[in-house]
């Protein structure tokens, strides 16, 4: 169902707080919207304001306790978090009438805000990566060690009723203190109703993307797309660069950069090729540059024209004005529909012109972005877009574009830590270049890296620059490398039906699916140490390589801080004990990614360009510990569509308890979205018991194909329909062992050492019986640094299994 145009650019606000919740003296308000966060306003004449803003959305908090003491000289706001005192005078806000001090055992000298100042915090993120090689400074955040942060909404937009903007008087204070402590979990909770909910992306948007800064043709994509096919390397979104539209242009119309004309040389059927990219499993997006607006060359500069009053038979060109909402209407029915008519998905703003309209302190980039997502909810499917970030608030127009960043390994040092900070605001769908944009030189291993990063991202898009030498297709790397990076693709496709979980979390719970160690760990120093770290989910951590390797070794290294308890090693296996930070070392063909014990990973069993709901399942199980996951599915595409829910749960065994017991509910909710049947192979890691697992199937004991191989398990079990519950008992069940002396072995064998080294390395720990023993000996071998921490890591994975 279309909607109604008027209606299409409205938002859902509730922008007025209740009664209760407010306190005012004079041209002073203040209102109390939890405990932890109070809105603080002044305004010259007194008139408060009550519309939604371009930040905020909702006010309609439910009114919390709070105590008012009000005299003739000071006014004082005590909730459970917060403490405002207000020394009473007419002329405005000032550090030394208005502080607010952050209760909670924060900081002996720093959890108490004066007015003006701007604390600092652990950042938020940034407009762009555009032309950055390596860190850039960030913009402040929501979360601080000290307790408290501030958001300035005083020179924010109106959103009026009819779904436009409008400017607020100059002079007015209207200021958000948020005094969460450590709860940073409950800060974004918080701020996400007071600024609106992350969108559901579609689930499409969860594959790989391909993106190239070049000028294909219509065939030559298409023969592209099949020879990824054809090396079954998957991809779910397929862009289009500027290059989709005529270029070469007459001077007198500027540089060709902004069109809307189709290149019927390059794309001499844009319907049938948009076509033929669905019907390949692929959705497509086009860029974007509009600043130039519309020259008489363009297909629909006429009636647009007419539309807008413009001298046609003069060739005005048609300026581009995004506060003028005459010409915002007509950018969209004249420009984008028609597109979107034929088959484009969504579109790619690739706005680079600066934060200026004609409007003081309107940003262009904040108007396009707002009113694109908009007019996407048009119809019955999702909204997308893909553009630069415009500040606070942009969260609700997902999906970021970073920019045109350098191909070098500082630019991709910094994407990790840039990635997961920007859930301090709230940011959680940033999109990289991944391999870098421009510059640099060819390298696989840093190619490999990136691309492993980017799997384990929030979106996968491989990008570069114009040029015939700069592509990203995986076979340009050589052998190793396609190899490498063809598999970790597969990967993500694979791991859609998790991402598409947390996807829907991130939508209800406020919870981003990258998210930093601290917040989890807010009183843990080392959860701060580790800036490159993340939560991927709810179930993995994630510790990025963003360094060259050491050559000698062969391996790469970085620095992880476990958090306590068992953790499994996502690829082999391996189980370290929590609780400590060290150094891991890890080959070209694989990364650091960490399950914890217990955690249940669904995944899809084929990888494949369609990223549906899948009828072949692959559930990954780790050892050790309770667990449970529930994983929702639904239509992928649709606004309001009901999900299905599947429940899992490891239940470990206890000591009063010789079973182990893995359990597959029936799904619940929609299942008319779910396939007929599903068939469930269950990967059980680092599983070591006694007696061969018993399996049943709606109750009723059936046989299953297990096979064990290295340290992964796998149980088949037989195709069903839909509405089939599971359970699996493990009868004297343990975690298994990690593998020692086989996994030095290897290392050693492939690291370019001597070889008599190797032999004393290798007979040292063999011969150790005491974790004692074998730290002395290694120690009395004056080894480098680098060499005892790799053997190191393997030796004390598991402490615990030395003795």
């Amino acid at each position: 169902m279309v909607k109604n145009r008027k209606d299409i650019f409205k938002m859902d606000a509730h922008p007025v707080a209740p009664e209760e919740s407010v306190v005012t003296w004079k041209n002073y308000r203040f209102t109390v919207l939890t405990p932890a966060l109070i809105r603080i306003e002044y305004d010259p004449n007194g008139e408060f304001e009550d519309m939604a803003t371009q930040t905020v959305l909702n006010r309609d908090f439910e009114t919390p306790e709070f105590d008012v003491k009000d005299t003739d000289e000071m006014l004082e706001i005590l909730t459970e978090k917060a403490h405002l005192i207000f020394h009473k005078e007419e002329g405005g806000f000032t550090k030394y009438n208005l502080r607010i001090e952050a209760l909670g055992n924060y900081s002996l000298y720093h959890s108490t805000w004066y007015f003006g100042e701007t604390p600092e915090t652990l950042k938020g993120t940034a407009r762009t990566l555009d032309f950055q090689d390596g860190a850039i400074e960030l913009e402040e955040g929501l979360m601080n060690k000290n307790g408290y942060s501030i958001i300035d909404d005083s020179k924010s937009m109106i959103l009026t009723n009819d779904g436009w903007v409008e400017e607020r008087p100059d002079g007015i204070v209207d200021t958000y203190f948020f005094g969460y402590g450590r709860d940073y979990l409950r800060t974004l909770k918080d701020y996400h109703y007071l600024a609106g909910k992350t969108p559901k992306l579609p689930r499409y948007a969860l594959g790989n993307w391909w993106s190239r800064y070049y000028p294909y043709s219509q065939d030559g994509y298409k023969q592209l797309i099949n020879k990824f096919k054809e090396k079954d390397i998957p991809f779910s979104v397929a862009v289009i660069d500027m290059d989709w539209h005529i270029t070469d242009v007459p001077p007198e119309y500027g540089s060709g950069w902004t069109g809307y004309t189709w290149n019927n040389d390059l794309f001499p059927d844009p319907e049938e090729f948009l076509s033929w990219l669905k019907e390949n499993g692929l959705r497509n997006t086009l860029n974007l540059h509009p600043a130039n607006g519309v020259q008489p060359y363009e297909e629909m500069y006429k009636p647009m024209a007419k539309e807008l009053g413009v001298n046609f038979e003069n060739n005005e060109p048609i300026n581009f004005d995004i506060a003028d909402p005459d010409f915002l209407d007509a950018y969209f029915r004249f420009l984008h529909h028609p597109h979107e008519e034929i088959g484009v998905d969504f579109w790619w703003i690739d706005w680079q012109q600066g934060s200026i309209t004609k409007v003081a302190g309107l940003d262009p980039l904040w108007m396009l972005n707002h009113y694109h997502f908009m007019d996407h909810t048009r119809g019955d499917n999702r909204p997308l877009i893909f553009s630069r970030y415009a500040g606070l608030g942009s969260h609700r127009y997902p999906i970021g574009f970073s920019g045109d960043t350098a191909a070098t390994w500082d630019s991709l040092n910094f994407q990790p830590y840039f990635t997961s900070t920007a859930s301090n605001v709230g940011y959680s769908w940033w999109s990289h270049d991944i391999g870098g944009h421009m510059g640099g030189e060819k390298d696989s291993e840093l190619f490999i890296r990136w691309v492993q990063y980017g799997v384990f991202s929030p979106i996968n898009r491989l990008h570069s620059q114009n040029g015939e030498f700069s592509g990203k297709e995986p076979w340009r790397y050589g052998s190793k490398a396609e190899s490498v990076v063809s598999e970790f693709m597969r990967l993500r496709h694979k791991l859609v039906p998790y991402l598409y979980t947390m996807n829907v979390l991130n939508h209800t719970d406020d919870l981003p699916m990258i998210r930093p160690m601290y917040y989890h760990y807010p009183w843990t120093d080392d959860a701060y140490d580790v800036p490159n770290q993340y939560y991927f989910g709810t179930q993995l951590i994630v510790a990025p390589i963003t360094t060259k390797r050491i050559e000698s070794l062969r391996l790469s290294k970085v620095k992880v801080w476990l958090p306590e308890g068992m953790w499994h090693d996502f690829f082999n296996g391996r189980v370290y004990e929590g609780n400590r930070m060290i150094d891991v070392y890890r080959p070209l063909s694989t990364m650091p990614v960490f399950a914890k014990a217990g955690a249940i990973i669904p995944m899809d069993s084929i990888a494949q360009n369609e990223v549906n709901n899948p009828e072949l399942m692959d559930i990954r199980v780790f050892s050790g510990d309770n667990g449970s996951f529930s994983l929702y599915e639904d239509d992928g595409l649709g606004v309001g569509v009901e999900e299905a829910t599947t429940k899992m749960n490891l239940k470990w065994t206890e000591e009063d308890s010789e079973w182990a017991v893995f359990q597959i509910n029936k799904p619940e909710g929609n299942l008319d979205i779910l396939p007929e049947t599903r068939q469930f192979t269950l990967s059980l890691v680092s599983f070591d018991w006694k007696e061969r697992p018993e399996v049943y199937v709606n109750d009723e004991r059936v046989e299953a194909d297990i096979e064990r191989k290295g340290r992964i398990t796998t149980i088949t079990l037989p195709k069903q329909p839909i509405d089939t519950s599971y359970t699996i008992y493990f009868k004297n069940v343990s975690m298994k062992r990690n593998d020692m002396h086989g996994e030095l072995f290897r290392f050693l064998d492939r690291a370019e050492l001597a070889d008599s080294l190797k032999e004393k390395i290798y007979t040292t720990v063999v011969k150790g019986k005491t974790s004692a023993r074998v730290i002395s000996a290694l120690l009395a071998l004056d080894l480098d640094l680098d060499l005892m921490d790799a053997v190191s890591e393997i030796v004390w994975a598991n402490p615990n299994e030395v003795d």
